[in-house]
């Protein structure tokens, strides 16, 4: 994933434009100066803060935001620009959220639901996207798929093999250790419920009981313990090992069964010509498929509805395009997906999923290459496995292997926490110094889920939608700008950080420019200055 500039004069006169006096409007950016003496924060965030944190201004509210709320203050202002299509490549999202309900696309050649393909792009009353899993939901992850088609010829066969024997030897301790912790607490709980003689006990009677019975004070022991964890109650925590229970059987009946079939959709995954499956519902087909949701809600959540959020983005559409069931995707249908967005008239496509494993890639290659000659940028989630992704295969990406791109419309987003300082990289994250383009706020960020529902979730999958949101303010206000050109501005106006963190699994300290291309976080603010200044 290389990307550079033109030439070394080129980037003297964006350094200038970012850095220097700023804009013909007399709007100047962040100067650099005023980034790493910016004040750690100790105060706990507010309610507020925690929802809105990655709209915030680093210098301002000492929080490593993107500034957006400043960028709308400052520099859109009333400006509404032209609107923008956000094609969101995921799981299912609910498009009859109150949030997103008045941001979706339209195909305007296609008379809804006469059963007809009415603009003859192959997809049947296709009228605010496709889903192309139709009705799956639970999948294999890909190197199980690999194990199950038994060729053990693959270059990857044996790799996959001993990734799923420490997978599946790791999650059936895990539910043995989960089944055991969950049985446990209900004993105690029921205990320390009969010492009491009621069942809404406190923090301060359990504190209090003295007993000479070993099995009662190993019950107290353990209810003393969990009432030291940030979960509330005895209750909280109960429903949080069931649902860690129901996460571990998920990964061992579905994603890790090498006998498990779950797609339904009719086609031959590895036949890239066997098109037209699936279907043009891409709404959520179980209750917690919250995903492609959560991530549309960050990029476009209407703004001006004094409902819920306010998605980065004020004038962009969404095209909703289901291609990532409970397990890993299959590349067809992201490589389907990515076309179907680029000859539909997607300006960004935003795709915040991930694997290690990918029998075709070349075919997603092929979509990307193919999505930069209809001039739309894609951004990509860097992935949540802590690794250096320029060594750990991490796929989709844009790289051909010999340290080049495919095209130049391809970002890849680590994620931010809100805490500045060296804590600020989320821990999951994947970085790389070649194949992670820049970072921006992925942890705690607050949005919406199915049935017109919010909540905070963690992940790249959440940095990469605060960029694609970047990337639609651009589009909207400087349209004749490209997708390179916008990629570019984003990495380039950046604040570049130089204080160092802590990164990845073996919590190495690195610093931005070690473990990113850019060496810098995402800024709306700077960006838009950025952005009038190369239009000019």
């Amino acid at each position: 994933m290389h990307y550079s500039l033109k030439s070394f004069s080129l980037l003297v006169c964006l350094s200038f434009l970012l850095f220097g006096c700023g804009s013909s409007s007399g709007i100047i950016s962040t100067p650099v100066e005023n980034i790493d003496s910016s004040p750690l924060k100790v105060s706990p965030l507010t309610e507020n803060e925690r929802h809105t944190w990655s709209h915030l201004d680093l210098v301002k509210d000492t929080i490593p935001g993107m500034s957006v709320e400043k960028a709308y203050s400052e520099v859109i202002k009333n400006k509404k620009g032209k609107t923008v299509i956000v094609a969101v490549i995921d799981s299912a999202t609910d498009i009859d959220h109150e949030d997103l309900d008045d941001v979706l696309w339209v195909n305007e050649d296609e008379i809804p639901n006469n059963g007809k393909d009415d603009d003859n792009n192959g997809y049947i009353d296709d009228i605010h996207g496709w889903n192309f899993i139709g009705e799956t939901y639970y999948e294999q992850f890909e190197y199980v798929r690999l194990l199950a088609s038994g060729d053990k010829s693959h270059p990857r066969y044996a790799e996959a093999e001993e990734k799923y024997n420490l997978e599946f030897q790791k999650y059936s301790q895990l539910k043995i250790n989960s089944n055991k912790l969950l049985q446990d607490v209900i004993s105690s709980d029921n205990a320390v419920s009969d010492f009491l003689k009621k069942k809404d006990y406190t923090k301060k009677e359990v504190a209090a009981i003295k007993t000479e019975d070993k099995a009662l004070s190993e019950s107290v022991a353990l209810i003393n313990y969990i009432f030291s964890l940030d979960y509330g109650s005895v209750t909280a925590f109960k429903a949080a090992v069931e649902g860690d229970l129901v996460n571990i059987n998920t990964r061992l009946d579905y994603h890790l069964n090498k006998n498990f079939k779950g797609r339904k959709t009719g086609d031959n995954p590895n036949d890239i010509y066997d098109v037209g499956y699936g279907n043009n519902n891409p709404r959520p087909t179980e209750e917690n498929e919250s995903h492609g949701t959560h991530v549309s809600g960050i990029i476009l959540a209407e703004r001006d509805n004094n409902t819920g959020i306010k998605g980065v983005a004020n004038n962009a559409k969404l095209m909703a395009i289901r291609s990532t069931p409970n397990g890993d995707e299959y590349d067809k249908d992201v490589a389907l997906a990515i076309r179907y967005a680029a000859d539909n008239g997607a300006h960004i496509i935003n795709m915040s999923f991930g694997k290690a494993f990918s029998p075709h890639s070349d075919w997603v290659k092929e979509a990307i290459a193919y999505a930069a000659t209809k001039d739309v940028l894609i951004v990509h989630g860097s992935g949540n496995d802590g690794h250096d992704i320029d060594i750990h295969k991490n796929f989709p990406n844009d790289a051909t292997g010999n340290g080049n791109e495919v095209a130049d419309n391809f970002i890849t987003v680590g994620a931010l926490t809100p805490r500045y300082g060296s804590g600020m990289v989320a821990y999951y994250s994947n970085y790389g110094k070649v194949n992670v383009d820049i970072f921006a706020p992925g942890s705690e960020i607050y949005s919406a889920i199915p049935e017109n529902k919010y909540k905070l979730q963690n992940g790249t999958s959440m940095s990469a939608p605060n960029v694609t949101g970047v990337a639609a303010l651009i589009r909207s206000q400087y349209p004749k700008l490209t997708a390179s050109q916008v990629k570019q501005i984003i990495m380039d106006s950046g604040l570049p950080i130089e204080t160092k963190v802590v990164v990845g699994e073996s919590r190495e300290i690195k610093n931005l420019t070690e473990i990113s291309k850019s060496g810098k976080i995402a800024n709306a603010y700077n960006a838009l200055i950025m952005a009038a200044q190369i239009k000019n």
